[in-house]
């Protein structure tokens, strides 16, 4: 019949009803995104998964849900919707990434393995950027309130109450511990650097022979002698030099330096912000050390002349090179360096692990490889001798004091010698790339504008906002913006009733 409706022509009908009973808009950032509700509701427990009507970010003017989030990201998040696959985006940084997830209640952890290398970098950087804090590189002095903060008088700071004691103390620790707060500090810097720079110099100049004074000691004796029955007596001089020392001259330097050392310990101890902290401080521990063995040795050489006491004496007085661990405050450099060092903490145990174990098995090797052949002039006599050989011939330095003779060591010598290249050059690359990312790092920061310009929150803003809607109903200022100031208090519409508070947008509308 004519007036009969097709099935098929019913069901497309209905499919199609349903399709846009179940579609969902999504405008986010400004761009709409197209969906079906099923497709949301695949990833349970998440923002997008629980969206009503009812919800704020509902229009039912134009029928779709409003979020004021980042685009970009946004699309990479529909798309794990569709696929369950979550990717990370190359063009959006990962704390932005990670704040987006959290916001549409994903889970971080989820990103596929072909971007999980990309996106887990910013977490590596964040690391760096943490270690280069703590460094303190800054060449800028603090200000008032981080200096208040580091010496924990925060709340004397901010009420104003800040004793003379408070205001004097982290002034003279400026002085002393950053060298670029102040002309004065770097003053004191350079004097500090200057007597570690004398001391150290002094150490390697009084071991030279030209600076050194022989002790001689003169002693006499008396011979008789007997000839044709007349006794005479024939008297001797005699010298003998059994030790040198250094000249005197140096003993005064020394003590100049460490009376500078010892004075800067003392102020330092007496103005830092937290004595616990600088007692265990390895640099503090390297100069209480180090001007205690001077001061020691001096005692001891005014009380001991022996020569076993003098030698004891010498190898204290080395303790005063660890002074050169000092000019890290001073240089951020170094500080760089010794960091990459902690950095490749793991690297480098690894290292030793390997080069310990192939140090092992290749003195075994060639103990028993010059033992297979007839070999006179064998020189690896017992393994502890082979270890020698196999540490030298690792670290490719090869002093030739031992060298393999027969054809089977020779090539337990070669092998060696190969395996130490390999085994050295495989930490290195890891050992630069931690230097070159903490350099990098601490000059892009460098570089940074030290003050940012403030950006107000949302609970900021609202608050304002509404202070200049008030301002503006009390002078009523006529403008172009009069449709946003409130009516009075004491105003009442035509029915006598509360005053009308219709948005300006409703305003508009209408």
């Amino acid at each position: 019949m004519a007036g009969d409706i097709h099935p098929k022509k019913v069901l497309l009908k209905t499919k199609s009803w349903m399709d846009t009973e179940h579609r969902v808009i999504l405008n986010v950032g400004g761009i709409r995104h197209e969906t079906y509700s099923h497709v949301l509701k695949k990833i349970p427990a998440t923002r997008l998964s629980r969206l009503t009507p009812n919800t704020a970010n509902y229009d039912p003017v134009l029928n779709e849900y409003f979020f004021d989030r980042h685009p970009g990201v946004f699309s990479m998040i529909m798309n794990y919707y569709r696929t369950g696959k979550l990717h990370y985006p190359t063009n959006v940084c990962g704390p932005l990434f990670e704040e987006e997830l959290e916001f549409w209640g994903l889970d971080a952890n989820q990103v596929e393995p072909c971007c999980w290398m990309t996106y887990t970098q910013h977490r590596d950087t964040q690391e760096t950027l943490a270690v280069i804090e703590s460094l303190d590189l800054d060449g800028d002095p603090p200000s008032q309130e981080e200096i208040a903060k580091k010496f924990g008088w925060e709340d004397d700071f901010h009420s104003g109450s800040l004793s003379q004691w408070q205001r004097l103390k982290p002034r003279v620790w400026s002085l002393f511990d950053e060298p670029y707060s102040s002309k004065y500090a770097r003053a004191i810097s350079c004097i500090s650097v200057a007597f570690i720079l004398v001391s150290t110099c002094s150490f390697i100049l009084k071991t030279d022979p030209s600076f050194q004074i022989p002790d001689i000691d003169v002693f006499y004796s008396l011979r008789v002698v007997d000839e044709n029955g007349f006794k005479n007596y024939h008297k001797t001089i005699g010298t003998d030099k059994p030790v040198t020392s250094p000249h005197p001259n140096f003993f005064y330097v020394d003590l100049i330096c460490n009376i500078w050392f010892t004075f800067e310990l003392f102020i330092r101890s007496i103005f830092c912000p937290s004595f616990h902290k600088f007692v265990r401080s390895p640099l503090t521990i390297i100069d209480v050390v180090s001007t205690g063995a001077f001061f020691f040795e001096s005692l001891l050489h005014a009380i001991l002349i022996q020569t076993g006491s003098l030698v004891t004496l010498d190898f204290l007085s080395m303790i005063c090179v660890l002074r050169l661990f000092k000019l890290t405050q001073h240089f951020s450099g170094l500080k760089i360096l010794i960091q990459t060092f902690k950095a490749s903490a793991q690297e480098l145990s690894l290292l030793v692990f390997f080069v310990v174990l192939a140090i092992v098995i290749f003195a075994a090797l060639v103990y028993y490889a010059e033992r297979s052949q007839l070999n006179k002039d064998n020189q690896f006599t017992s393994i502890p001798l082979g270890l020698w050989w196999s540490l030298v011939t690792i670290s490719t330095v090869g002093f030739g004091d031992m060298v393999p003779k027969t054809y089977l060591g020779m090539l337990v010598g070669s092998l060696c010698a190969l395996m130490g290249v390999l085994t050295i050059a495989l930490p290195v690359p890891v050992i630069v790339s931690n230097f070159s990312n903490l350099y990098s790092h601490s000059q892009a920061r460098g570089k940074l504008p030290k003050k940012r310009r403030r950006v107000l929150q949302a609970h900021e803003v609202k608050p304002m906002h509404l202070g200049v809607k008030s301002h503006h109903g009390k002078h009523r200022k006529k403008s172009s913006s009069a449709t946003f100031n409130q009516p009075p208090a004491n105003f009442k519409n035509a029915n006598g009733g509360p005053p009308n508070h219709d948005n300006s947008a409703a305003k508009l509308m209408a």
